[in-house]
């Protein structure tokens, strides 16, 4: 748990094909992410939240956690189930996991 009272994940915990929300800024997101991850800034999140789906789990990262945590915070406080993703992107590209970059560069973290 972060803070007791977001709840948190590991990277390996995400299920294939869950809902993930990655709330990095524009540039991070463009170096590498992961495939199937919905990009929303944590500062746009406020207006945007509309996008994200309330019948199914939304599983949050950021690069290494503590935006991700803010984020999940404020959606569960407004009615979503969220989860915080632990170790974020750091740690997604650690444990090997899927990575996508745009406008063809090899996707890393920054």
């Amino acid at each position: 748990m972060f803070g007791n009272s977001v709840p948190e994940v590991g990277v390996t915990e995400v299920p294939e094909g869950a809902y993930l929300l990655d709330v990095r800024e524009d540039d991070e997101w463009n170096a590498g992410h992961a495939p199937d991850a919905t990009h929303i800034p944590l500062g746009e999140l406020g207006q945007r939240a509309v996008e994200v789906p309330k019948d199914r789990r939304v599983y949050v990262i950021c690069r290494a956690g503590g935006r991700s945590a803010q984020a999940a915070a404020a959606l569960n406080q407004a009615g979503w189930d969220s989860v915080n993703v632990a170790g974020g992107m750091q740690a997604w590209q650690h444990a090997g996991r899927r990575m996508a970059g745009e406008a063809g560069v090899e996707p890393r973290v920054i």
